[in-house]
């Protein structure tokens, strides 16, 4: 099966970002991408903040990896951390 990776930043209060991949199958409409990066966002006590379409950006298409595969079949999407995304004290 083949995915779809969008690149996203989003400003966090304090200045820093959040970077992070939202991955899911190859045909999700960007605006469900969106709402996926805003789910994500509410696990990580982000009050009021959001993915809006200058955050997130189509990066490429590739094969899907087994780690990915479970999440995407359960939620529809799966999250790759990649930087200030695991912080303890929240956003």
């Amino acid at each position: 099966m083949q995915v779809a990776v969008y690149d996203t930043y989003v400003k966090k209060k304090d200045g820093r970002h959040l970077h992070f991949d939202i991955i899911v199958t190859k045909d999700t409409r960007f605006e469900q991408v969106l709402v996926f990066g805003n789910s994500y966002l509410q696990t990580k006590r982000g009050e009021g903040l959001l993915v809006s379409h200058k955050d997130c950006r189509f990066s490429h298409i590739t094969e899907i990896i087994p780690r990915w595969e479970i999440q995407i079949l359960r939620k529809g999407y799966y999250i790759h951390e990649l930087e200030g995304c695991r912080e303890k004290k929240g956003i």
